[in-house]
């Protein structure tokens, strides 16, 4: 008979929350550990058993922290706003609020289940007003701050506008818009207020600005790159075309530099750190102007090849440059707008990832060279993108692929430009011993003398200099969402007007719909009280709108990692209303020691956080510039599915046995309908989904039977197993232990529900220790040398494995010294009592169970951690290996206490050692105590 775990996990959980066991205790004389899972999404479908592994993971070690006398932050909440909720508002008309507050509700029934250490007092919803709230208030924070590059540091705007009344833009070194113009402070002061607000966006950290989007008229609304497939819309298939709208953007290219040079002092993995690299995307070359023949404009390229500047045969602009309509001639333009319509049609992913596909028309117009003053024709081609650089690049096909796989399909000139080498077939992208020809002054220069000779020209001539650049672009801010945190801005002229702190939050309207409105405004643009009146700082009715006192308010909403940039801070303070935090409890928490989370937010919240992170820190609101110590990256659990073979255009499904040289289409089915021997319960798939009601099944010995492949676990391939049966079936802790058996946690590992009766039988074992039958005996006993043996030898390694985050092998761990403890009947309080303490962490409900029978009233949470005691951890005997010439033949037990000498004399005398001497005398015996004997005849 087994544990009774349904009994003892229902009693703790209860216990937990009634006494609120790990409600945190601020101010604390104890050290602080904040540990820290990426918050979850609360879908409707609920958690499956892959979702918790980072959970269960976190959660050992913060309970480890308690053991060992920390005051440990553990918190939980929910990332609330989401696209699913609104979709199925859509669908339902159901208020997004509602179904979001269904789906928590589920979320935490599991949680709570699986027996986690939150601190649910600090819980917090990136959709609740009193959160979102100081969202509004970093947003506007942001709109008021400027990135002054002297000091490399976000300052408020009003030290810009100090700057502009005394100097203008003299000795002004700030990240702006490109084509910000320079003006004097005479210049500055003779702006009208309004020409003074558009100025200042060119500087502002969170500003409006024309931008390129994914528009879908269908829809009426801006879709991310990954919601377009194939140029139309993943959701209902609609066109989709490039267009630019004003959209409000978030300056974090400014904050490019820190965010590479932050790495530096942050424990994370080095794979997600490099993923982050390449997205800014750091290149140092030079800029280079080209002027446009017959016309004032100059078409800037950044190079990071400029020792190549006289290999350029032509430019390529994006379709969308803003000067490809003024610049083509009348000859060309109707192949040229063809082009630039076919090109919106595309997503930026599509165009970068079509490498082979080689397409562009030329303009007619012609650049001229910056030194040589040789007339260069301009192209577009959708190979280059408006967001990137500055949408246009010069060509040079000798010196690099993409170049010249143009050129050559449009039979353009290729001008060799390197030394003793053949640029026939493909072009050479080595700077490795490569030299300079045909190049006027570079002929003969390496790479790097060529490169900064031809800068110091441009410098010369005033058409470039020496540059870097990032990859990384301004994050849009915009969404034509409903379910998302309102912007606090109104218009006043067209111009955004922040609304003050103290009138925030502006909440969510209610609306008739959840759609866009009849032309194309966002579903905000249906609520009938959406305007700002500024006499009373409330929102009116729309209909007393009259551009006087009372405007039009801001109909987007932010996105979805506007809430997750934050979030760790509020933790520190959940409920305070005057501050995101409180400077005390900030300085307490500081930050983030340990964040789990998946690799899959390396560029999205994890680069987000960091940013605004750096901003608050720049304004003095957090203490540290990075906001998690260390980061672990959990690997995912992966599905198993299940396949029928379905012959095509029949209903008629094969056995896997059958499909042998045979067409035949695979079709998930839920796995629950298949049995450990994969067979397939026909009658139930029959019942599941209608189309299977009239099927055909061939059988091989009467039986149907599945393929399997391990896949993303996920509900649209029906291989998703849910926790609750599980925790039904063996129990939480069961589920909590098995989950870390399955593998490393950074790495991917299939799950297997069959391999988890190992860990269940492991611990009604460990509950059979402290049972006689049906009755608790423990002994008051002393145990022997060997059981306190193997309790140290087991304390050292779960406490080694724990700090080192090999949770797997502490699961082993425990299975072994069970099982040694059980072979010797072992009952001893001595042992068994600290045992519970150390496989608390990982198995809190039976070791609850247990701490409560050994006659304790205060949880186990309380009890101190274990210390191993040295001198149980080293044996008293050691197997040594014996060797003759170098070759092993036997080993033999021997004291661990013995002398060099009467460790050979023991081995010499040994009946083994003489039969493989042979009767021979050796020559020298090696001994190394601890380790080896080596005989040398």
């Amino acid at each position: 008979m087994g544990y009774p775990f349904q009994y003892i996990e229902e009693k703790w959980q209860a216990f937990w929350a009634e006494k609120q066991t790990y409600k945190v205790e601020q101010p604390s004389d104890k050290p602080k550990f904040y540990v820290l899972d990426m918050f979850p999404y609360p879908s409707g479908a609920g958690l499956h058993v892959g979702h918790p592994l980072g959970y269960i993971a976190s959660d050992i070690v913060a309970r480890y922290k308690r053991h060992k006398g920390f005051n440990v932050l553990h918190p939980q909440g929910y990332d609330s706003f989401g696209l699913p909720a609104e979709q199925y508002a859509i669908q339902t008309g159901q208020h997004p609020a509602i179904t979001t507050e269904a789906n928590i509700k589920r979320y935490r029934e599991q949680l709570d289940r699986m027996g986690f250490s939150f601190d649910w007092s600090r819980e917090v919803r990136t959709s609740d007003p009193s959160y979102y709230r100081w969202t509004q208030c970093i947003f506007s924070l942001l709109f008021d701050a400027w990135y002054d590059k002297k000091e490399d540091k976000a300052r408020p705007i009003d030290a810009l506008i100090q700057h502009l009344e005394r100097f203008g833009t003299t000795d002004l070194n700030a990240a702006c818009d490109d084509d910000t113009p320079s003006c004097t402070a005479a210049d500055w002061h003779g702006m009208s207020v309004e020409e003074k607000q558009i100025f200042l966006l060119r500087f502002r950290l969170t500003y409006l600005a024309e931008t390129e989007v994914n528009w879908c008229p269908a829809l009426g609304t801006v879709l991310a790159n990954d919601e377009v497939v194939q140029g139309v819309s993943e959701r209902g298939g609609h066109p989709v075309e490039r267009k630019k709208m004003k959209q409000w953007s978030m300056r974090i290219s400014a904050f490019a530099d820190r965010l590479l040079k932050g790495f530096d002092s942050l424990d994370w993995p080095e794979p997600l750190k490099e993923m982050q690299r390449n997205w800014i995307g750091k290149s140092v070359g030079a800029s280079v102007r080209f002027c446009v023949e017959n016309s004032h404009r100059e078409i800037e390229v950044f190079t990071t090849r400029p020792d190549t500047l006289f290999g350029v045969t032509f430019l390529t602009l994006a379709p969308e440059y803003e000067w490809v309509n003024e610049i083509t001639t009348p000859s060309q333009k109707a192949e040229v707008d063809a082009y630039v319509k076919q090109a919106a049609q595309r997503s930026e992913r599509e165009r970068m990832s079509e490498v082979d596909r080689i397409s562009g028309v030329f303009t007619g117009a012609f650049a001229l060279h910056p030194i040589t003053n040789e007339k260069v024709p301009i192209w577009i081609g959708d190979y280059v993108l408006a967001g990137y650089g500055t949408g246009a690049v010069m060509a040079v096909p000798c010196g690099d692929q993409r170049d010249f796989d143009f050129a050559t399909h449009f039979d353009l000139p290729i001008k060799n430009i390197f030394k003793n080498v053949d640029v026939s077939e493909a072009a050479h992208t080595s700077k490795e011993n490569t030299r300079i020809a045909n190049s006027d002054f570079l002929d003969g220069l390496p790479v790097a003398k060529a490169t900064q000779k031809v800068i110091e020209a441009l410098a010369k001539n005033g058409m470039g200099e020496g540059a870097t650049t990032y990859r990384l672009r301004d994050a849009v801010f915009s969404r034509q969402r409903y379910w998302g945190e309102p912007i606090p801005v109104y218009y006043v002229n067209g111009q955004p007007q922040l609304i003050p702190d103290e009138c925030l939050p502006l909440e969510l309207p209610k609306v008739s719909k959840y759609l866009p409105t009849p032309d194309g405004a966002p579903p905000l643009g249906n609520a009938t009280e959406w305007a700002w009146d500024t006499t009373q700082n409330k929102v009116v009715s729309n209909d007393k709108m009259d551009n006087k006192t009372v405007f039009p308010l801001e109909k987007n909403t932010m996105p979805g990692w506007a809430g997750s940039s934050w979030y760790f801070n509020r933790y520190m303070d959940a409920h305070n209303s005057d501050a995101f935090a409180s400077k005390e409890a900030l300085a307490y928490w500081k930050e983030v020691d340990l964040y789990l989370g998946g690799s899959e937010h390396a560029t999205g919240h994890l680069l987000y956080a960091r940013f605004w992170q750096y901003f608050l820190y720049d304004f003095d609101f957090v203490p540290v510039e990075n906001f998690a110590k260390k980061l672990i990256n959990q690997g995912m659990i992966l599905g198993e599915s299940a396949f029928v073979y379905r012959i095509p255009d029949t209903q008629t499904y094969l056995s896997k046995g059958l499909c042998k040289g045979k067409k035949v289409i695979p079709v998930h089915v839920d796995v629950s309908l298949v049995s450990a021997q994969n067979e397939l319960d026909i009658e139930g798939l029959k019942k599941w989904q209608p189309h299977f009601a009239e099927a055909t099944f061939k059988l091989e010995d009467e039986k149907y039977i599945v393929g399997r492949e391990v896949e993303k676990m996920s509900k649209s391939k029906y291989n998703v197993v849910n926790p609750d049966a599980i925790c039904d079936q063996y129990g939480a802790d069961t589920l909590r232990m098995y989950e870390m058996f399955l593998g490393p946690i950074e790495q991917a590992k299939p799950w297997n529900t069959a391999g988890i009766s190992g860990v269940s039988n492991f611990l009604n074992k460990f509950w059979r220790l402290f049972h006689n039958g049906e009755t608790f005996v423990v002994s008051d006993d002393k145990p022997t040398k060997e059981s306190l043996r193997i309790l140290h030898k087991t304390i050292a390694k779960v406490t080694q494995d724990i700090e080192q985050f090999s949770l797997n092998t502490s699961v082993s761990a425990f299975m072994i010294a069970t099982n040694e403890l059980t072979n010797q009947k072992c009952n001893h309080r001595e042992i068994l009592e600290p045992l519970i303490v150390l496989l608390a962490p990982f198995a809190p409900h039976i070791c609850e169970e247990l701490w409560s029978l050994l006659g304790h009233n205060e949880s186990v949470t309380t009890a101190s951690y274990p210390v191993a005691n040295p001198d149980y951890l080293q044996d008293d005997t050691k197997a040594y290996p014996i060797s003759f010439n170098g070759k092993m033949r036997f080993t033999l037990e021997l004291s661990t206490s013995l002398s060099k000498d009467e460790i050979e004399t023991a081995v010499m005398q040994e009946e083994r050692t003489q039969t493989y001497l042979d009767g021979k005398t050796p020559k020298k015996v090696i001994v190394v105590p601890n380790k080896i004997v080596n005989i040398v005849v």
